[in-house]
């Protein structure tokens, strides 16, 4: 038994090189790199000690950006939480067409979320625009709809929320296929409605179905990045900036280093102390069946 389990443990060598190369490694020069003053390419570099961490304080963009951020995490996983999990209760009842429309919901990721966000910029631009080419028709002037940060902040939310909604939906419809018909016959006998039943007897059934589906979505809402470079550019004014653009802007733009590193830090704390009692709450409330 103990050779058979130590074969196994060295089938996971790869993947351990892999996570230590690419994540570990990365993620102590990051740490390292907080602690000086660099413009991210010359030889010289002046060690400054906790001053980026404490530069952000009085850094107003990224109070922006990161509450940017939390908009996009939150905002994108109760949006594709609700739609994909009211889809996937439409299209779990069999009728014609249903695996047609499941296709045409879950195709959008299929897409880049870059070249996704590109496709939306010309629904919503001010000039030439599809939304402002339909008010023209009607005799309406156009509206500048990224006109301030939080409006660009939320149409780049709606737009990853419509994106990955079918991720949720195909999460909801496993969860739902695997519930035994027994527990829900059970309950038309009592004579439960179907509102009643749902709540009752459906949804916590799903509950490691939500845990799924929120845990992922959240992760992805906090690290946004693609969709803001495309639509926006972070902009008007750096007042749709997420956390993960503002970081590729200090570095490359701004040309600091050091302190986009301690901003990266910053970053990843925020994303494990908000998934972290997340997943711990939900995987808590599972119904085991």
């Amino acid at each position: 038994m103990t050779r058979s389990r130590n074969r196994y443990l060295l089938l996971t060598i790869p993947a351990l090189s892999l996570i230590f190369v690419f994540v570990f490694l990365p993620l102590m020069n990051a740490i390292r790199l907080s602690f000086y003053k660099w413009n991210g390419y010359s030889q010289n570099m002046s060690w400054i000690g906790f001053d980026n961490f404490m530069q952000v304080i009085s850094d107003s963009f990224f109070w922006r950006s990161f509450f940017n951020t939390l908009i996009y995490g939150f905002g994108s996983t109760l949006l594709q939480n609700i739609f994909g999990l009211l889809l996937a209760l439409y299209l779990n009842v069999n009728f014609a067409g249903r695996n047609l429309i499941r296709a045409v919901v879950y195709l959008p990721i299929m897409i880049s979320a870059f070249i996704m966000g590109q496709i939306l910029y010309y629904f919503v631009q001010y000039q030439g625009g599809v939304f402002n080419e339909i008010l023209m028709l009607f005799g309406k002037e156009p509206v500048y709809w990224m006109e301030t940060g939080l409006s660009a902040t939320i149409l780049i939310t709606l737009a990853n929320s419509w994106q990955y909604v079918g991720l949720c939906m195909v999460v909801y419809l496993a969860g739902l296929q695997n519930i035994p018909e027994v527990y829900r016959e059970a309950a038309r006998l009592d004579g439960v409605g179907c509102f009643r039943e749902f709540i009752y007897v459906t949804f916590p059934m799903l509950n490691a179905s939500v845990t799924t589906a929120v845990v992922t979505n959240l992760i992805g809402g906090l690290k946004m990045y693609d969709v803001i470079v495309s639509m926006s550019g972070g902009g008007p004014n750096r007042g749709s900036l997420s956390l993960s653009y503002y970081i590729q802007l200090l570095y490359f733009n701004d040309e600091r280093a050091g302190y986009a590193a301690s901003v990266g830090l910053i970053t990843f704390l925020i994303i494990l102390c908000i998934t972290l009692p997340v997943n711990w709450y939900l995987r808590k409330r599972e119904v085991q069946y």
